[in-house]
């Protein structure tokens, strides 16, 4: 999770927590002159409307999102997402701005010997090499997945990013479509991401994060997955799927959200609507054991919101 604001400028990188910055200057991967910035009232926090939504600060830890108990019970499954990122350690530095803009954890990308699209080079090294844990949906000449976790679940919650120069972007417009393979986000130079406002509570909302990972790499998942639901009277009144690890941006599993909008919270219907969570994947020869990690975290949230 980089600093708050982290797209490179002539002059330096911005810094905040830097706990991604960090490491990609340890292994040269970043150089030059840093930038560091500090929080102010409006920068971090959380700010609550009458209305009940929510302006979260970018330079807000993202310990403090996981721990705060009046946003999970708002926001169930933002906290939650939280709550499941990285480690406690991370959590106590890592920001909300920085989750959202940190760099692709390809390790292509991060090695500073080898060229690829996301550092000027000429293609993606990854798409002919070793890109076990990449992409499963693959959109575009880059088939790194988007290491953000929050993204993702802000994602499933229609929020918008306010930066210093722009205001009410959505994730989409904030990390583009994916087709673009020479950049990690929509940022542009010295831009630096100031909050995240959300939208009213959904009354009756039931919301829950799973990730599936690798037991050698258990700081990153492999798939993840932010599940919102309303069920009344048996019945999925509204449902929400987001899922990260799986494409060069978080994407929303909008076949399976309409194959059970208004269907009976049956097993069987969940079931059926786990198997569309994988409608338009395109696989890599090394990532087709994704799509069944997905149909399976798919149906295990939902189950539970379903109980």
């Amino acid at each position: 999770m980089t600093p708050t604001a982290m797209t490179a400028t002539q002059a330096g990188e911005f810094r905040a927590a830097g706990t991604d910055l960090s490491e990609r200057r340890r292994s040269g991967v970043s150089k030059g002159p840093l930038i560091d910035i500090s929080a102010t009232s409006d920068t971090i926090g959380m700010h609550w409307d009458t209305d009940g939504s929510l302006r979260i600060g970018a330079f807000t830890t993202i310990g403090a999102i996981a721990a705060d108990a009046r946003l999970a019970a708002a926001y169930p499954g933002i906290a939650a997402s939280a709550q499941g990122l990285a480690t406690p350690q991370v959590r106590h530095f890592a920001t909300l701005g920085g989750n959202l803009a940190q760099r692709s954890r390809c390790w292509y990308f991060r090695n500073p010997h080898i060229a690829c699209l996301r550092k000027g080079g000429p293609d993606c090294p990854a798409r002919s090499g070793n890109h076990l844990y990449h992409v499963a949906f693959d959109l575009g000449p880059c088939v790194a997945p988007h290491p953000s976790t929050m993204a993702m679940a802000l994602l499933a919650y229609d929020a918008k990013v306010m930066t210093d120069q722009r205001s009410s972007l959505t994730i989409g417009a904030l990390l583009g479509d994916g087709r673009n393979g020479g950049s990690d986000n929509a940022l542009q130079p010295s831009e630096m991401i100031k909050s995240v406002a959300l939208p009213s509570p959904l009354q009756g909302e039931r919301a829950l994060y799973k990730r599936a990972i690798s037991r050698t790499h258990a700081e990153w998942p492999l798939v993840e997955v932010c599940a919102r639901a309303v069920v009344k009277d048996g019945t999925f009144q509204f449902v929400r799927l987001a899922a990260g690890g799986i494409a060069p941006v978080p994407l929303r599993l909008a076949a399976a959200e309409a194959a059970l909008q208004g269907k009976e919270a049956s097993a069987a219907n969940i079931a059926s609507a786990a198997e569309q969570a994988t409608a338009g994947a395109k696989p890599l020869p090394m990532t087709g054991y994704k799509l069944d990690l997905l149909k399976g975290v798919v149906r295990d949230l939902l189950e539970k919101i379903a109980e």
